[in-house]
């Protein structure tokens, strides 16, 4: 089992941006594909973008391509989220998740950090 744990959420304007992380621990927590999710306010839980565990082949889906950007750390058991040029439907719970694949996810998540964009 792989522990998860986000930060950085918080609460912005329109048009600005916010760094999130993710920290993994546990045995091979470093060679799982990783990724983010979401869920807003009464809707269901989306994909936003996931990272190979090389870091060298990343996801997106269509709605924050060219917006946010998936990173991992080094050591290959930090994973961020870069999310720039933010809008108000961006607003949720992001949700870090460890040994998915491409879109889909695994079966470890972290609790979750709220974003807020106001308009």
């Amino acid at each position: 089992q792989v522990q998860l744990v986000e930060s950085g959420g918080g609460l912005v304007q329109t048009g600005g941006s916010l760094k999130l992380s993710c920290a993994a621990s546990g045995r091979t927590a470093s060679s799982y594909t990783m990724g983010w999710f979401r869920r807003a306010p009464g809707k269901g839980r989306e994909f936003v973008a996931s990272i190979t565990w090389s870091g060298s082949t990343t996801y997106y889906a269509d709605s924050v391509k060219g917006r946010f950007t998936i990173s991992r750390g080094n050591a290959k058991n930090t994973v961020y989220l870069q999310m720039n040029r933010l809008q108000p439907e961006d607003t949720a719970v992001y949700y870090c998740n460890a040994g998915g694949s491409r879109y889909s996810p695994g079966g470890d998540w972290g609790q979750g950090t709220q974003v807020t964009v106001s308009s």
